[in-house]
């Protein structure tokens, strides 16, 4: 995993530099950075209101009981498009603007959930008080009404 990671830091900045060194070759280096800087600019105002959409989601789900696992998921992918959209670059930009589109953010978080349920798996347990349930147990009992005191009267 970590080698992955380090292959993902270096190759993705190198990549990234060629792409707009080769522009500014094609263009002119002011065009490059004003693509640059217009698409930071951009991002931000679109990561921002879509963030704002799905925090309205988010209350509305909490306000009628349910709990907002897609709407949670799609915060978080909004918050990766902010990050990638304000790294300069030609590919985290479109990546991050994808993150963005809401049917791609769909797409992404239908084949992330399949690939969370690949990878991991989630273990239940009944919450019945006792820590270390060996599994459902159900227990019959009543209740008792202590003695009286001996100066109370009885009633």
């Amino acid at each position: 995993m970590f080698f992955k990671l380090l292959l993902l830091f270096t190759i993705v900045p190198l990549v990234e530099l060629a792409l707009l060194l080769y522009l500014a070759d094609l263009t002119n280096w002011l065009f490059t950075l004003g693509l640059v800087i217009v698409t930071g600019v951009l991002g931000t105002i679109l990561a921002r209101s879509e963030g704002f959409r799905t925090y309205r989601v988010i209350q509305q789900e909490l306000a009628a009981g349910h709990l907002p696992g897609a709407s949670m998921v799609d915060a978080v992918m909004i918050f990766l498009a902010g990050a990638l959209l304000l790294t300069p670059g030609i590919l985290t930009d479109a990546f991050g603007f994808s993150l963005l589109i809401p049917w791609c953010r769909a797409w992404y978080r239908k084949r992330l959930i399949r690939w969370f349920r690949t990878h991991f798996t989630v273990v239940s347990h009944p919450s019945n008080g006792s820590r270390f349930a060996e599994g459902p147990e159900v227990i019959d009992s009543h209740v008792v009404d202590p003695p009286p005191e001996p100066d109370e009267p009885r009633p």
